[in-house]
């Protein structure tokens, strides 16, 4: 199969001025960049007036179950998707040992969603990458070992410190997991059971990814009232075990914390300047997205969701959960306090019964049931089994900009697929293309690309990737740059962008003038 494309302004993903030229593409990689003669065409795309880049790749992916009810991620690719970077936050599919689906299915459900149509049994790495394979899926998925899933097996969900017996076996396990081809360790240290690990067991892990020349990514202990400590500790695990430190959804929240910025800044800085490697990546929005269950205590989820559930029964606890709300936990990133329940949307639930909550802020949620709002959440989240997903915007545009032009960042949309989603889920890339760069100048359109192309696939090892360079993959996103933009809203958040015309997985036209074509035309990558 030979596809060309001609007469295109093409932006390769190093940063390089752009420059017209054609790409010729056999099968599933690219032969030739510049002029080509060849006339031997089974397809040819004509991209005048369009700009040719490499696939988008979207290093804070929430697929991870979807992808087995779904496999084509449309909302991704119509994006000009083309690779995810999937286990993210601590807390994904994979290891699950068979005696912990079931508590583990609703921990994972606020973030991942959950199903009863797939099989649970794969039980580790290689089985769920493996899954992926047989089932097919529409873009390129590579994997992240979740520090929470690891824990989770050799620990148990208590909140229990790891002893050296618990941090040997989780090295063992984690050894496991890169050996299936993962391409690092996540944590997510606001979430269960991650955020009960000291300093100690995060080194001690890191040093096992460093041995793979892999990747830590880390939602940090904290974004708001503690990130300075907080970065401390990320750069201390960066140092004492020589692994590659990537900060996940980088920001800093709170109108309290934003003094904080400058020297959040000079300690990225400090890291560098002491050798240890530094990246984190971004979603263009001044809110987040994430489980509704993070508002909670961290005392509360101690042994697992059906515990949890049974302490929301408990109306003496429920008074200590709003006691500790309102008034604070040392350590503890507390959503409620930086953004207000006025500011916290509900975007997914799992059952019917609450459907109406959907949309609703918190303060909405307690009118709408005729209760205070603190218990109207709690009802919410014992109903839902902790399976509810939230909005919180906590940040401004002046923030988002001045992140997004640091040399350390890439794009990603960190993206929750289930309900009515953050509209990241919809926008990300469109929306950096035409508001940050064609509306406000905040970056060039050969940086922005570089962002989402080959900055990202040199972060995390995807190696063939990220480049429109002859022997790479052809991954390719083909975009109108004058009307490119992102229509996803808050309000109404499931609308695709304008402006990306056609979209290439693997040499396969996957999107053509606009039009989606359902094409499992994605693989697995393995470190």
């Amino acid at each position: 199969m030979k596809t060309l494309i001609k007469n295109g302004t093409i932006v390769d993903g190093t940063g390089l001025p752009s420059f017209k030229g054609d790409i010729l593409i056999e099968n599933d990689k690219m032969s030739v960049i510049g002029t080509v003669e060849d006339k031997n065409l089974d397809m040819v795309i004509d991209a005048s007036g369009l700009v040719v880049a490499p696939g988008f790749i979207d290093t804070h992916s929430h697929s991870d179950l979807q992808l087995l009810i779904d496999p084509y991620v449309e909302p991704k690719v119509r994006q000009g998707v083309t690779t995810e970077v999937l286990g993210q936050d601590g807390i994904s599919m994979a290891p699950l040992p068979t005696k912990y689906i079931s508590s583990w299915r609703k921990n994972l459900a606020g973030l991942d969603g959950d199903s009863d149509k797939i099989d649970w049994g794969y039980e580790n790495t290689s089985g769920y990458l493996n899954l992926l394979e047989k089932t097919g899926i529409g873009l390129n998925e590579s994997y992240l070992v979740p520090h929470g899933n690891i824990r989770m097996e050799a620990m148990g969900l208590g909140s229990l410190p790891a002893n050296n017996t618990d941090l040997e076996n989780m090295q063992k396990i984690l050894r496991r997991e890169m050996e299936a081809g993962a391409y690092g360790l996540s944590t997510g240290l606001i979430y269960m059971p991650c955020a009960y690990s000291e300093t100690r067991e995060l080194v001690e892990l890191c040093k096992v990814v460093a041995e793979y020349d892999g990747i830590f990514v880390i939602h940090q202990r904290s974004e708001a009232d503690a990130i300075l400590a907080s970065m401390e500790e990320v750069i201390r695990i960066g140092k004492e075990s020589g692994v590659k430190i990537h900060f996940s959804h980088f920001k800093v929240c709170d109108k309290k914390n934003w003094t904080k910025i400058d020297q959040v800044l000079e300690l990225l800085e400090k890291a560098e300047a002491e050798g240890i490697r530094v990246s984190f990546d971004q979603y263009p929005y001044v809110a987040g997205s994430t489980m509704l269950g993070v508002i909670l205590p961290p005392w509360v989820h101690d042994g697992g969701t059906d515990t949890l559930i049974k302490r929301l029964e408990d109306p003496q606890l429920r008074e200590k959960m709003i006691w500790d709300i309102e008034h604070g936990v040392p350590g503890w990133d507390n959503f409620i306090d930086f953004a207000g329940l006025d500011q916290i949307f509900v975007t997914s639930i799992k059952t019917e019964a609450n459907k109406d909550l959907v949309g609703k802020s918190l303060i909405e949620i307690g009118t709408l049931r005729g209760k205070d709002p603190y218990q109207a959440t709690f009802d919410l989240l014992h109903d839902e089994e902790n399976a509810v997903g939230m909005v919180d915007f906590y940040g401004t545009e002046e923030h988002v900009i001045r992140f997004m032009r640091r040399p350390e960042q890439n794009v990603c949309t960190d993206g929750l697929l289930g309900g009515k989603p953050h509209p990241r889920v919809y926008g990300s890339f469109p929306r950096v293309l035409g508001r940050y760069v064609r509306e406000k100048g905040a970056l060039t359109m050969e940086e922005a690309i570089r962002k989402m192309t080959s900055k990202p696939a040199e972060t995390f090892g995807l190696k063939g990737r990220g480049r429109l360079q002859s022997g790479y993959y052809a991954d390719i996103v083909i975009f109108n740059p004058e009307t490119v933009i992102d229509k996803s809203t808050f309000g109404d958040p499931i609308q695709y962008p304008e402006g990306i015309e056609y979209v290439l997985i693997n040499g396969q036209l996957v999107v053509e003038r606009g039009i989606y074509h359902q094409i499992l035309a994605g693989k697995v990558l393995k470190k």
